[in-house]
């Protein structure tokens, strides 16, 4: 799939975001290795520290269904329907990755691909 397509997923997922508060919008599309597709959105909640992000959301779904190994994601977000500037991963979803991915994790965003070890070069894992 190419890049551009992947992320076009992202924008899509971010339809079906629930955001009132902050009103941006976050969407997430999560590749297997094995091809499988695992969207997500961003879901906020009137008590902040409840609210989930898209990629934490996507990797939720995807390890729930018994999926461990992953390819990359694709990540999208606007508050105005601009999807042109990168939504980069905050810290909490870049831990998440770090647990279930390895350094050469694909990240795509707007302005381009990225490798986790990019974000994340000295990641806590046990």
């Amino acid at each position: 799939m190419k890049d551009a397509d992947f992320f076009a997923l992202a924008v899509k997922a971010s339809e079906k975001s629930y955001s009132p508060y902050s009103n941006f919008k976050v969407g997430a599309v999560l590749l297997t290795k094995d091809g499988q597709i695992f969207t997500g959105c961003n879901i906020e909640n009137a008590s902040y520290s409840l609210t989930m992000c898209a990629e934490r959301t996507a990797f939720f779904k995807a390890v729930s269904s018994g999926f461990r190994d992953f390819k990359a994601i694709a990540i999208a977000g606007s508050s105005d329907g601009d999807f042109s500037k990168p939504c980069i991963p905050c810290g909490a979803c870049l831990q998440v990755m770090a647990e279930l991915c390895d350094d050469n994790f694909m990240i795509v965003l707007a302005d381009g691909v990225y490798r986790l070890s990019e974000f994340l070069p000295k990641r806590f894992t046990l």
